[in-house]
């Protein structure tokens, strides 16, 4: 961690054993927003339910307002239209804004208890359960798709949730999912989460920025799995005012 306060935590995805970990215990009990690390699993249930044409382009407005809430846009300018493939890898606010109202209040909320939001993870002895808040109109669904407000998870629940993501790519159970997993990929290979690119392996993963109640700066989160083709670990890492 370079002296950087946060934690990380490395699993085994067939069977979720923790084999390396620093400061666990954070991982394990701090609540947090998430941020862009919840638009796979939004995707997920609007893939489900049909309620996105995965190849359909839709225009990135960049300056992003919802309510009081400033969310533009940080990808490259030049990505200016996006199909479901590249708003994961780009990380567009813009398109995952415009898409998540087609989800109710309840079907959002569904999508993240499934993926083990607000529910300890059994990876270790005492850990903390998120937090999801029924959306209570079209803002607070954006909000809560976009990962800024109205849920709140610990680094451990989101390494589990990209776990059970890992698994089924390890086990070839994609199904509809494809472009979330493409994307995921995509998000290292070239978009928002490039740093993570390593030389002769194919990793995934997503990044994410959560607001800091007490502080300007923002907390960073990394959640992904390697090798991308077949899984073998997945990891979290997450950065107290890292951003």
């Amino acid at each position: 961690m370079e002296k950087r306060p946060g934690t990380f935590v490395v699993a085994e995805v067939s069977s979720g054993k923790i084999i390396a970990s620093n400061n666990l215990r954070l991982a394990a009990t701090t609540l947090q927003t998430p941020g862009s690390t919840l638009k796979p699993f939004v995707l997920m249930s609007l893939l489900d339910l049909n309620r996105v044409d995965s190849a359909q382009k839709l225009i990135c407005k960049r300056k992003l307002r919802i309510g009081s809430a400033h969310l533009e846009c940080t990808h490259p300018i030049s990505i200016a239209q996006l199909n479901a493939d590249d708003a994961i890898a780009y990380s567009c606010n813009s398109y995952f804004a415009q898409v998540s109202i087609r989800l109710s209040s309840n079907e959002l909320v569904q999508a993240f208890r499934r993926a083990g939001f607000d529910s300890p993870t059994g990876l270790t002895e005492n850990d903390a359960s998120g937090r999801i808040y029924l959306p209570a109109n079209k803002d607070q669904i954006q909000l809560e798709a976009l990962g800024d407000d109205g849920i709140e998870v610990t680094p451990l629940e989101l390494l589990e949730a990209y776990r059970k993501l890992a698994l089924r790519k390890r086990n070839g159970e994609i199904g509809k999912d494809a472009p979330v997993f493409d994307g995921l990929e995509h998000s290292v290979e070239y978009g928002m989460a490039r740093a993570a690119n390593v030389d002769d392996m194919k990793v995934a993963g997503k990044t994410g920025t959560a607001g800091s109640r007490n502080n300007p700066r923002t907390h960073g989160f990394f959640v992904g799995y390697a090798p991308a083709e077949k899984p073998e670990i997945a990891m979290t890492v997450f950065v107290q005012q890292g951003n």
